[in-house]
């Protein structure tokens, strides 16, 4: 059997600040382990953008 291979792609997903915002308030309810990460990306970018 072939291995299988994880491939790291980008991508793009356009989300109101209430759609986002229900996404980290779903996340804040996981293991925080499991999730700071990306939470912590969905803030960078989300920052990023509403700063601009």
């Amino acid at each position: 059997m072939e291995s299988e291979k994880t491939i790291n792609k980008n991508i793009v997903i356009s989300l109101s600040v209430d759609e986002l915002n229900i996404i980290l308030n779903s996340l804040s309810e996981l293991p925080f382990k499991d999730v700071y990460t990306l939470i912590g990306k969905l803030n960078q970018q989300a920052n990023s953008q509403i700063k601009k």
